[in-house]
C-alpha cells in the first residue's frame, strides 16, 4: 500500500508540475469546444476490439517508460527517469463517456451484433447484421436514414474487408456475418458514395454463373479502384470503391507495422474520403481499425498498438475538418467490444512496465506466419535457425547473450526458451490439434508465433486472457455539435440513439 501510494503521489505531482503537456496531443483542436450547433457532418471511428487498455497502451508505448528511449515533448519539462505517456488525437475531446456492449447472445459480443446496436439501436444475435433475434425483421441503419431522409453522402472506410461484419452493419441486413456475397450485393445497392478499404470477401460466388461484385459495382456506376494512382485521381463528386493496393492476411490491408513508405495508411482513406464526400447538404463516414481486433485474437500487442496509433492519426484528419466547420461537425471514437482480454501489468513485472521491449519486435505475427513460418515448415528450420530470426524480428535473445533478461531485458529466461522450444515442436509437426492446455496456450493460432509475442508481451508487463472477445466497456470520445450527449455510461444501443436525435433522423 505505501509503494502504490508513493507512485499515485509521484504521478500527481508530475501533473502538478508539469500541467498537461503529457497530455497534449500533436494535431490541435484550435476551433470552439463548447458543443453548440447541429451536426450534418457526422465521423464515427470504431476501433474493433479496441477498449480501455488498447487506448492505453498506445499512449504508454507512444511515450516513454523509465527506462526509455524516445521523447515527445521537450526535454526540460520531463525529469530525464520519469515515464510519461503521449496522447492519442482524441485524448483533448471535450467529451467521455462509456458504453456496455451486450448483445442479445452474450455479455462477451461479436461485432456484427454490437454494430448493429450502434448503427441501429437494437440488440441482435451475436454473428446477425441487422437484423432481429427471429432473423425476420430488418433494421434500418443511420447511414440509410442519412442517405434517404437528409440527403447526405456516404462513406464506409475499413483497414479490414469491406463486407466484414462491421463495415457491412452499415449498409446489410443479414442472419449471417458469413454471407459475403449477399453482403456484397448490398454494398453496391446501398448506392452510398464512398467505400474504401480492404477486398470483398468472395466477390465472385461459389456459383460461377453469377456476376462478380466488382463488374455489379461497375455497372452501378461507381468508380472501383485497385491502386493508390487511380484512387488518387478520384475527385469530389466521384462514386467510388477503393480496394487497397497491397493486400495482406485474408486480403485485408496490412497492419501499420507492416506497412510499406509510400503505402497508404487508413488515414489517407480518410483525407481522400472527405476530398470526395465535402458538400453543402452534409456527409456521414464510418472509418474502422478492424485489425485491431485481428491482432489482439492473435494476443499480439504490438500490433494492436500499432492500429490503435493508426486509428487515432487517421482521427487527425477529422480533427482538421473540425477545425473548418466546428458547428456542423460531430466526431465520435469508439469501438464495438474488447478482444483479448489485455491488461496493462504482469506478475512477472511487479509494479513496472518495459513498453520499449515491443521495440523489438518489427514486423505483426501474421507477416512472420506468413513471411517465414510456412517455410520453416516447409524446410523443417532448425531450432537454431529459428531463433536467429526471432532476435533479429522481435528482439529476444538466447539465454547467455549480452544483455539482462530482467527489468525489461529480452535475454530469454531457461522456462521461456523451454517454453518456446515447446511451442516450435508443435509448430514444425504442424499439429492442428489441440488439448484443452494447449488450447489455452495457443488458441486456434501458430503455436510458435503466439508464444514468441506471449514472452515478448509478458517482459513488457502486458497480459492476455483470451484469444476472443470479452464483456469490458468501451469508451465512447465525442467531439462537435452536440458533444455533451455522449457523456456518462450507457447501453451502446444509445450510441445510435443519441445520433438520430442529433441528426433529427426518424427511426424507420
Amino acid at each position: 500500500m505505501k509503494r502504490t501510494g508513493r507512485l499515485f503521489l509521484s504521478a500527481v505531482a508530475l501533473m502538478a508540475a508539469f500541467g498537461t503537456a503529457t497530455l497534449s496531443a500533436e494535431t490541435k483542436i484550435t476551433a470552439s469546444k463548447d458543443g453548440k450547433g447541429t451536426p450534418k457532418y457526422v465521423f464515427v471511428f470504431i476501433g474493433d476490439g479496441m477498449s480501455y487498455p488498447q487506448i492505453q497502451s498506445a499512449a504508454y508505448f507512444a511515450g516513454k517508460d523509465a527506462a526509455g528511449i524516445v521523447d515527445v515533448v521537450k526535454k526540460s519539462e520531463n525529469p530525464k527517469d520519469s515515464p510519461y505517456m503521449k496522447a492519442l488525437s482524441f485524448y483533448d475531446f471535450p467529451v467521455a463517456g462509456s458504453a456496455s456492449t451486450y448483445d442479445a447472445t452474450s455479455f462477451a459480443p461479436d461485432s456484427a451484433s454490437t454494430a448493429t446496436s450502434i448503427f441501429t439501436g437494437n440488440k441482435t444475435h451475436s454473428s446477425s447484421i441487422n437484423v432481429d433475434i427471429t432473423k425476420k425483421i430488418k433494421y434500418r441503419t443511420i447511414a440509410e436514414q442519412l442517405r434517404d431522409q437528409k440527403k447526405w453522402k456516404i462513406g464506409v472506410i475499413s483497414t479490414v474487408n469491406l463486407n466484414h461484419a462491421t463495415p457491412a452493419a452499415t449498409y446489410a441486413h443479414q442472419a449471417s456475418r458469413k454471407s459475403n456475397y449477399a453482403i456484397g450485393q448490398e454494398l453496391v445497392a446501398s448506392n452510398f458514395d464512398y467505400f474504401a478499404g480492404g477486398d470483398l470477401m468472395d466477390p465472385q460466388d461459389k456459383k460461377k454463373d453469377k456476376t462478380s461484385i466488382y463488374e455489379l459495382a461497375t455497372q452501378a456506376g461507381y468508380k472501383v479502384c485497385f491502386n493508390q494512382k487511380s484512387a488518387s485521381n478520384l475527385e469530389n463528386g466521384d462514386k467510388a470503391i477503393i480496394i487497397a493496393e497491397t493486400l495482406a492476411d485474408a486480403k485485408a490491408m496490412n497492419y501499420d507495422n507492416d506497412r510499406k513508405e509510400g503505402e497508404w495508411a487508413l488515414r489517407d482513406y480518410v483525407k481522400k474520403g472527405i476530398e470526395l464526400l465535402d458538400n453543402k447538404t452534409g456527409f456521414f463516414m464510418m472509418v474502422e481499425g478492424g485489425k485491431v481486433d485481428w491482432a489482439c485474437h492473435a494476443n499480439d500487442a504490438r500490433s494492436s498498438i500499432a492500429d490503435t496509433l493508426a486509428l487515432s492519426s487517421a482521427v487527425e484528419e477529422a480533427i482538421e475538418f473540425y477545425n473548418k466547420h466546428p458547428k456542423e461537425t460531430l466526431i465520435l471514437v469508439t469501438a464495438d467490444h474488447e478482444t483479448g482480454g489485455l491488461t496493462i501489468g504482469y506478475a512477472g513485472t511487479d509494479y513496472n512496465l518495459f513498453f520499449r521491449t515491443l521495440d523489438g519486435q518489427k514486423i505483426s505475427y501474421a507477416k512472420f506466419d506468413s513471411d517465414y513460418v510456412v517455410n520453416y515448415k516447409k524446410n523443417q528450420t532448425s531450432f537454431e535457425d529459428v531463433m536467429a530470426d526471432v532476435e533479429k524480428l522481435f528482439g529476444l535473445k538466447m539465454p547467455g547473450s549480452n544483455g539482462s533478461d530482467k527489468n525489461g531485458g529480452l535475454v530469454l529466461t531457461d522456462y521461456e526458451l523451454n517454453r518456446i522450444k515447446t511451442a516450435y515442436a508443435k509448430t514444425m509437426k504442424n499439429d492442428k490439434s489441440r488439448n484443452q492446455q494447449e488450447y489455452d496456450l495457443y488458441g486456434t493460432y501458430e503455436p510458435l508465433t503466439i508464444t514468441i509475442t506471449h514472452v515478448l508481451n509478458a517482459k513488457s508487463g502486458l497480459g492476455w486472457t483470451s484469444n476472443s472477445h470479452t464483456g469490458l466497456p468501451v469508451p465512447v470520445f465525442a467531439l462537435g455539435a452536440g458533444q455533451n450527449d455522449f457523456a456518462g455510461f450507457y447501453d451502446n444501443t444509445e450510441i445510435y440513439n443519441k445520433m438520430a436525435k442529433l441528426t433529427k433522423v426518424k427511426k424507420d
